[in-house]
């Protein structure tokens, strides 16, 4: 299972002095390449307790201010979130021997961006967000379709669904970035950007 590294490299010449635009430069790098969902991300959350958690969710918006996503408010994560809104992010694109890692803390979206955000999402993703009580145990698949057909006899095609009310987004404000770019023998490129102030300061990891 060793699979060896050397697509390519990454130098301190090479990247923009403010991370949050090298990323988006990888991010689309990793779309034109034909990554597979390349705006997944695994989001690691822990407890009041320091246990930790982890799940792929997707990366929904990118700013100076930092990265977006969207989830079910009773679910485990936002009850880590709740008590401890440190958090970390890992986006993984194997294909191109490249890894983003970010730490940062993670704040609620204002009401009208969840909603204008939910006003986007198909309707299907509508319903499920509806008809899902996300982490709690479901009896059966059919119980599930049930609740599903249910919120779809409430509101039947056409009709405007509205935002359910423990549902919403979050934003995660960076402190730090790593940047990782695999390389023959295991001595890979490991780039990290701490947040000092209103900068960023750059240096070079050992593998």
């Amino acid at each position: 299972m060793r699979q060896t590294y050397g697509l390519g490299e990454l130098l301190e010449n090479q990247v923009d002095a403010d991370p949050v635009k090298q990323f988006a430069l990888w991010l689309a790098q990793a779309a034109d390449a034909g990554v597979h969902e390349p705006n997944a991300m695994v989001l690691a959350t822990a407890d009041r307790d320091g246990k930790p958690s982890a799940r792929t969710v997707l990366l929904k918006g990118l700013d100076e201010r930092g990265f977006v996503f969207y989830t079910n408010q009773q679910s485990r994560k936002a009850d880590d979130l709740a008590v401890n809104p440190a958090c970390a992010l890992v986006f993984p694109w194997h294909s191109m021997e490249r890894q983003v890692r970010v730490e940062g803390t993670a704040s609620k979206l204002p009401q009208e961006e969840v909603d204008a955000y939910f006003a986007s999402r198909p309707r299907g993703s509508q319903l499920g967000a509806w008809a899902s009580q996300q982490s709690q145990p479901v009896e059966s698949r059919e119980e599930l379709d049930l609740q599903y057909a249910s919120y779809e006899r409430q509101w039947p095609e056409g009709t405007e669904i509205a935002t359910p009310y423990f549902w919403g987004g979050y934003r995660i404000e960076p402190a730090v970035f790593e940047f990782w770019q695999g390389r023959v023998g295991r001595l890979h490129d490991r780039l990290q950007y701490l947040k000092d102030g209103d900068t960023w300061q750059l240096r070079r990891l050992q593998p």
